[in-house]
């Protein structure tokens, strides 16, 4: 069984910053895809930012230039680095893993940015 754990939110004043963790244990094999997406309450869940195995990375336009994702391959973890936040970015977070064709999601953690 997987489990992803996600750490690091919580509430940060506009123009702050917030580290996200998410560490994934357990029958885990080689993650390919690892990545963040948000939801606001009575909206769909987003993509944030996506990272490959090779190191390659994709935001969403509305974080690029103020987020940063990264990834240690050797903790199965994933990091989203966010600078800059804004009211907008306040969601909860979660993070997704894939491993050999199977999506594995964290719990999410909330983040709330105040004005």
């Amino acid at each position: 069984q997987v489990q992803l754990v996600e750490s690091g939110g919580g509430l940060v004043q506009a123009g702050g910053s917030l580290r996200l963790s998410c560490a994934a244990s357990g029958n885990i094999f080689s993650p390919n895809a690892m990545g963040w997406y948000r939801q606001a309450p009575g909206k769909q869940r987003d993509l944030v930012a996506v990272i490959t195995s090779g190191g390659s990375t994709n935001y969403a336009d509305s974080v690029k230039g103020r987020f940063a994702i990264s990834r240690d391959n050797a903790k199965n973890s994933v990091y989203l680095q966010m600078n800059s936040l804004k009211p907008e970015d306040t969601a909860v977070y979660y993070c997704k893993v894939v491993s050999l064709g199977v999506h594995y999601w964290g719990q999410g953690t909330q983040v709330t940015v105040s004005s």
